[in-house]
């Protein structure tokens, strides 16, 4: 193992020759679609219900006539556009939106995978081909007129067809698509996850990281940094080393845009240490969300205007977008400090992105960047345990730099150290088994809370989400501890009754589910209605499938094993004879 100066020096030969292939990435300068007068007046007067649906409808001609005419509607109208002319503009200057992209049936997906087969459930077993077929629903390709006139469309060309999450996210999502490609592999997919890995891999090319979604308005932040992970999970499924050989280096470019941009020097008890956070150093409201952004923060000073929406983006960079999580001094969301936090989950993955860094360069026969990634981890997982760790309480917390305090309340998050390898010794794992005991986390039986509060906010009680049953059940189920190891498949087996419940209720699989009833519902809260689809959702649905398809039962309850119900049958036959 190297010493930290030896390493620490490796570390800045590594930063200077990855800034040398790419600068920071510009911020969007659409005058239509991330800022500007026209932006302002069609979001504020309301034209959609959706303001997310006004900036991915395509143009009609180019942007600089567009404005020109908008300019003159404005001059002509005393700076005092009516609806209705409003109205009357947008549908003569732009497209419907979706019309840029055309379904796409994946051509590697195949009726039966094998691990169908796993599914002892009958009723779980055509669940899960259902939801293997949904991968044709939401299979989506972009017609090249978006390559040929890219100014005049909102959607980031991408060469290759990717999965899309579904309802009004009609385009790639960074972090969603960790998920779906775990469920794409399942369902024998390599080719479609390969296709959205180059799509991924190309952004980092162009712009330096993955940008939140695949639209020039989410251009401004990224989202959790999972692409060295899912490249992970493609080749542990194909062993594609000559895939790996060609983009190391882009990983470690974005894995250098966070450690530029997105990393704080934190001294604490005596010692330095550098952790990370989310943090977007560019205001404005977000143009998908606008008319709310610009309604909360004129609640505030003017002078106090600018930082509120700086955190705002910082919390969609997140993924968290919005929570209790990020309010410091209240319950509201004009109180979100997300950059002044330090996560928990965003550094444990980060962890993990070392320490896999690390095994790609062992398998390419490169001893010195493999000594140099583990190094790095080894830093980063002294840093977690000083600030993030809690002995007394058995869990990690997010860490207030303002404070110097952590975060105490009860995230699934706070378990992610556990989920990415980073610290699962098995005290560290009786520890997390109590503290989610001590959270009563077992008592809520359609699926994991995202926390305990009640904000109004989406990522709160009581919804619950599917990544995040992931962080908590994944973790438990790799541990050492069998304890831990039967608490995971009660949970996993709590959110599969959910999801199948309500799918056989509505035909529907949802991005959150609503806890706080038996039988469970569509999540809600936050900015939106809830959506169908559901990409991740289905994803984390059928890796629960694959590991427990032998245990898991459609119904509540024990599920009785096949000679007692043996028995069962012989005892109703003899009453009834």
């Amino acid at each position: 193992m190297w010493g930290i100066s030896e390493i620490f020096q490796l570390g800045l030969l590594l930063t200077l020759e990855l800034e040398l292939q790419g600068a920071l990435p510009p911020p969007c300068d659409s005058q239509i679609y991330c800022t500007g007068e026209l932006l302002r007046q069609v979001q504020m007067a309301k034209l959609y219900q959706d303001d997310k649906y006004f900036v991915d409808m395509p143009l009609t001609k180019a942007p600089d006539q567009i404005l020109s005419d908008f300019n003159e509607l404005l001059r002509s109208s005393g700076g005092n556009i009516s609806w209705d002319h409003l109205k009357t503009f947008v549908n003569e200057h732009f497209k419907d939106r979706g019309q840029e992209m055309e379904t796409w049936i994946p051509e590697d997906w195949k009726p039966s995978p094998k691990f169908l087969q796993k599914i002892s459930d009958t009723r779980l077993r055509a669940w899960a081909e259902d939801l293997h077929n949904l991968w044709k629903k939401l299979g989506r390709k972009i017609k090249l007129e978006v390559l040929d006139q890219p100014d005049q469309h909102s959607l980031i060309y991408v060469a290759h067809p990717f999965i899309v999450p579904g309802g009004r996210f009609i385009e790639f999502y960074y972090w969603d698509s960790y998920w779906v490609i775990q469920g794409l592999l399942l369902s024998e997919m390599p080719g479609t996850v390969k296709g959205m890995l180059q799509n991924f891999l190309d952004m980092v090319k162009q712009y330096g990281h993955v940008p939140n979604g695949g639209r020039v308005y989410y251009l401004q932040r990224s989202q959790p940094p999972l692409l060295t992970l899912m490249m992970d999970q493609y080749l542990t499924y194909t062993n594609d080393l000559d895939f790996l050989r060609e983009n190391i280096e882009t990983l470690e470019l974005e894995l250098d845009f966070w450690m530029r941009n997105r990393s704080v020097n934190i001294s604490y008890e005596g010692e330095n240490y550098i952790l990370n956070r989310y943090h977007v150093p560019s205001g404005g409201p977000r143009p998908e969300s606008y008319s709310k952004d610009e309604e909360l923060a004129m609640l505030l000073p003017e002078d106090a205007r600018e930082s509120l929406l700086t955190e705002l983006k910082a919390g969609a960079e997140s993924g968290w977008d919005f929570s209790s999580r990020w309010f410091i001094g209240s319950n509201y969301l004009l109180d979100s400090k997300t950059s002044q936090l330090v996560p928990v989950d965003l550094n444990a993955f980060l962890c993990q992105v070392e320490e896999v860094l690390a095994n790609f360069y062992a398998k390419l026969g490169n001893e010195t960047m493999n000594q140099y990634y583990l190094g790095a981890q080894a830093q980063r997982k002294a840093a977690m345990k000083a600030l993030l760790w809690n002995e007394t309480l058995g869990s990690w917390f997010d860490f207030h730099l303002h404070n110097r305090q952590q975060n105490h309340a009860f995230y699934p998050s706070n378990l992610s150290p556990l989920w990415a390898g980073c610290f699962s010794d098995l005290d560290t794992v009786r520890k997390n088994v109590k503290y989610l005991e001590d959270n009563k986390i077992l008592t809520y039986k359609q699926g994991i809370p995202t926390s305990l509060q009640i904000s109004g906010q989406q990522w709160d009680f009581p919804n619950a989400w599917a990544p995040l049953q992931d962080l908590v059940i994944r973790g438990l189920a790799d541990s050492g501890s069998a304890q831990a190891q039967e608490m995971a498949f009660q949970m996993a087996q709590n959110w599969i009754q959910t999801n199948f419940a309500l799918y056989q209720k509505n035909k529907a699989m949802y991005e959150k589910y609503d806890i706080s009833i038996d039988s469970g519902k569509p999540g809600g809260g936050g900015e939106y209605e809830v959506q169908e689809g559901f990409g991740w959702t289905n994803g984390v649905a059928l890796q629960f499938l694959d590991r427990y398809g032998d245990r898991l039962t459609s119904r509540s309850g024990p599920m009785l094993p096949s000679a007692s119900w043996l028995l069962l049958a012989l005892l109703l036959l003899g009453l009834f004879c």
